[in-house]
């Protein structure tokens, strides 16, 4: 008699925490700067782009 082991399958994570990854090109001096307030915050990049950004929208005007 062969024995099976059988494994049910995990749902899909990537996505499922409500967050994308996307990449960014930036400046070296920009990164360098970032890098800098990373240090000074104890935040890591990550967290201050989301921080940044989403000041920028909320303040940001499009001209026509």
């Amino acid at each position: 008699m062969t024995q099976e082991i059988r494994i049910t399958k995990k749902p899909a994570r990537r996505g499922d925490d409500g967050y994308k990854v996307v990449s960014v090109r930036m400046k070296e001096e920009m990164l360098e700067r970032l890098d800098v307030l990373s240090g000074k915050t104890n935040r890591s990049r990550n967290e201050l782009i989301n921080l940044l950004l989403e000041s920028a929208l909320d303040i940001v005007k499009v001209d026509d």
